[in-house]
């Protein structure tokens, strides 16, 4: 696994689009789910474990070379919310088209032609993954990190909160980042001979629910 490509991939700075959007963070700031470094941090290992733990399985069964339409319908599936399908189809998007410009690849050129309007975000990173040299923890890994970092970078907008604690949030996380690239992997690797069934489908419903209602504020800070 290429480490310089992983540390590419997973910079906050990469034009992939992710600046744009909280995770949920923006909806949770205003009912007052999230208050501080605290309530954060509960917010952020709740997110890693239920979608962030989709999202690191899907990116890891792209990397092992899954189908990525099949992986796209499971990815719909997984995805109650009509407005967090269109969000991550955004996204995915996006990172096609700085994906391509990184590590240009037929499989990302095929990816494109295929969803012309954007495949589900993880299936791309997946696949992202895969052109830059990744193997699938490489993959699993920044697809988990980017379930938190999104909503702690956010909030430090959000709510003035001091950089210091967001990032110490972020290390707090570490060892359960582990573990769930770990489950990522493995849950990826049986779905290459079991079928996307086999992937997680762990439940987030305030999630959500909250991206629904913060899809019809008339001002809004981030996109999703």
């Amino acid at each position: 696994m290429s480490r310089s490509a992983l540390l590419v991939l997973a910079d906050g700075r990469f034009p992939a689009g992710g600046h744009a959007h909280s995770g949920g963070a923006e909806a949770a700031v205003r009912a007052g789910r999230i208050t501080g470094a605290a309530t954060l941090e509960d917010f952020c290992r709740g997110r890693l474990h239920t979608a962030g733990l989709v999202a690191a399985a899907l990116a890891a069964a792209a990397a092992l070379g899954a189908d990525p339409a099949e992986l796209d319908a499971a990815a719909d599936a997984r995805t109650p919310s009509a407005v967090l399908r269109a969000a991550a189809r955004r996204l995915g998007r996006q990172l096609t088209r700085a994906a391509r410009a990184t590590w240009p690849a037929p499989e990302l050129d095929a990816l494109a032609g295929a969803f012309p309007k954007g495949a589900h975000q993880p299936v791309v990173l997946g696949v992202t993954a895969r052109a830059a040299g990744l193997d699938a923890a490489g993959a699993a890994y920044c697809a988990a990190y980017e379930s938190v970092s999104g909503p702690a970078t956010a909030t430090v907008r959000l709510l003035s909160l001091d950089p210091f604690d967001a990032t110490a949030v972020l290390a707090r996380l570490a060892p359960e980042l582990d573990v769930v690239a770990e489950r990522a992997v493995r849950a990826a690797r049986t779905a290459l001979t079991e079928g996307t069934g086999a992937l997680p489908a762990a439940s987030a419903p305030l999630l959500e629910i909250a991206a629904e209602q913060h899809a019809a504020w008339p001002v809004r800070l981030f996109a999703s």
